[in-house]
């Protein structure tokens, strides 16, 4: 199934629902359920409500008269990784190349630039501002102290079930659905904070910056999380034509990573972070004021945002 968070003129306030499998109308859930969220939370007694009311819901949207919101508007939690070894060397390079405009070129071109071994043996990740979720068509704002803006090319997955110590081979069990996420990133502000060896922090976290949508598919709808088509396109330019099946760390390691000893909770969101090609920064080109940038993943659908600076 595919659930979303949607408003209709008709009713002002965000509600859940589920597009029928035609992909033209959006079922109202919110007179059996709260929020999408809630629907995570329920489990599998929930999922199966919903299917059930597919048939028996009143109200029915039109898709083209829907405005649609992030899925889950604000999230349990966010934690973003990177787990496509392409973009963490490209990305790598471009730094070096920028830090060092004489010597990095030739470092490239030598091979010199290596991504870091830890990197290999486990999953990187930090976490996010879970309050600043986006949705689809919605602007971004552009944070005053940047003047380098930048997408990057994700998807996710929501925890259905909680656990603690999970192990790889248990991980779909804990999977609820995907989405596609932007992780938006003010560059300059990131390569400075980069270099304090914590961790990134206003070159990710200004308000509209962690754009999610625009439907959360469920995990029997997906199949395999790592044979989708991931495609970027910036006012109709492609920048990235990739495929999740160029994913180093899968998601199942991922999850047994973070939940060594540390208990997890339905509600919460993993990002793959980028692929490989996936951002501005590795193709050495940025994004400009009213650019509008499309992320599209194979069964999910197409994130549409535009960048918006400030006056």
């Amino acid at each position: 199934m595919k659930f979303c968070t949607f408003s209709h003129a008709s009713r002002g306030e965000k509600r859940p629902g589920v597009l029928t499998a035609d992909g033209s109308t959006i079922i109202d859930l919110g007179d059996s359920f709260d929020s999408t969220l809630a629907i995570i939370k329920g489990g599998d007694e929930a999922k199966a409500k919903a299917k059930a009311l597919l048939d028996k819901a009143e109200i029915r949207v039109p898709l083209s008269e829907a405005k649609l919101h992030a899925p889950v508007p604000v999230p349990e939690q966010i934690r973003d990784s990177m787990l496509f070894e392409k973009h963490v060397q490209q990305a790598m390079e471009r730094i070096v190349m920028m830090r060092k405009p004489i010597l990095g070129p030739l470092m490239v071109r030598l091979g010199m630039v290596k991504v870091a071994p830890t990197w290999y043996q486990i999953p990187i990740y930090y976490k996010s501002n879970r309050f600043s979720v986006n949705g689809p068509e919605g602007d971004v704002i552009w944070p005053r102290y940047s003047q380098v803006m930048d997408f990057e090319l994700e998807f996710g997955f929501f925890l259905g079930k909680g656990g603690k110590n999970i192990k790889p081979s248990e991980a779909r069990d804990h999977i609820f659905g995907f989405t596609i996420f932007n992780d938006f990133s003010a560059r300059d502000a990131q390569s400075i904070e980069m270099q304090s060896m914590l961790g990134p922090c206003k070159g990710k976290d200004f308000d509209t910056g962690n754009s999610m949508g625009p439907f959360l598919v469920t995990l029997d709808e997906i199949g395999d999380p790592y044979s989708l088509r991931m495609r970027a396109r910036v006012n109709g330019e492609t920048w990235c034509d990739s495929n999740s099946s160029t994913i180093h760390h899968k998601f199942e390691d991922l999850l047994a990573r973070v939940s060594s000893d540390e208990t997890v909770y339905p509600g919460e969101f993993f990002g793959s972070g980028t692929v490989g090609d996936g951002c501005g920064l590795e193709h050495g080109r940025y994004l400009k004021d009213g650019d509008v940038v499309e992320l599209e993943v194979e069964k999910i659908g197409i994130l549409s945002n535009r960048v918006v600076r400030q006056k």
